[in-house]
């Protein structure tokens, strides 16, 4: 098996789920993005996963290629193939499938439960979950109106659609299953994240979250093992 996996940010990564499917016998080829590199093919490859980054789904002139990809994750969909996205790859699914995304009136940062939907229970990628569970929120965006067909899975008072999905294998979430222990060190380097960071929890901000993702991280990489392995049973 083989999964083609889109990065924006090199701190932006499979993280835990790489040791998942190492162990699972999967191989995983990264294209780098916003560094120049080009998607390939998309033949022979079981999956797509695409994950987040500090730039927004509308910054096309900022980020040209954010139109190939987008034409790549829409044909994919499309086709019917196993999909997953992750922040900002669960906005692009939303906008290239005809969705709508935007800026919110304040981002939301730090550890949040979100709370599964009546379809979310019955959802194939969160079989055996809690109807509510933590997880890391780091994001300024949100989907806004689903695209035609897209149901929503998941959900709190402020970010409304925390997952979607839309056909039988397509899924986005929001949140971050996929950090490890140096994932938020590693997040609050960077400009963008830093300054949501703040303006939620003012300075030394970073500490709190650090400590709070420490506290959780046994429940996120459950989580984690079980979101995958429910993601990897719809590849058939």
């Amino acid at each position: 098996m083989r999964v083609l996996v889109f990065q924006h940010v090199a701190a932006e990564h499979p993280g835990s789920l790489r040791d998942l499917m190492r162990a699972d016998g999967v191989v995983w080829d990264p294209v780098e993005l916003d560094e120049g590199e080009a998607i390939p093919p998309l033949d022979g490859y079981d999956a797509l996963m695409v994950f987040g980054g500090p730039m927004d789904v509308w910054q096309e002139e900022e980020h040209p290629w954010l139109v190939p990809e987008k034409a790549a994750i829409r044909d994919w969909v499309s086709a019917g193939r196993p999909f997953l996205g992750v922040c900002l790859g669960h906005q692009l699914l939303a906008e290239a499938l005809g969705g709508k995304v935007g800026l919110m009136s304040a981002p939301e940062v730090g550890v949040t439960d979100v709370t599964l939907t009546k379809a979310g229970q019955s959802s194939p990628l969160f079989q055996g979950f809690a109807p509510t569970f933590p997880t890391l929120q780091w994001h300024g965006a949100a989907v806004r109106t689903l695209p035609p067909g897209g149901v929503i899975l998941a959900e709190n008072a402020h970010c409304p659609i925390q997952a979607l999905q839309v056909g039988p294998r397509a899924f986005g979430i929001q949140y971050h299953v996929e950090l490890t222990e140096t994932t938020v060190p590693e997040w609050g380097a960077i400009t963008e994240y830093r300054c949501a960071l703040e303006a939620i929890v003012g300075d030394g901000g970073q500490a709190v979250l650090e400590a709070a993702t420490r506290e959780k991280m046994p429940v996120f990489r459950d989580a984690a093992a079980k979101l995958y392995r429910n993601f990897r049973a719809t590849w058939g």
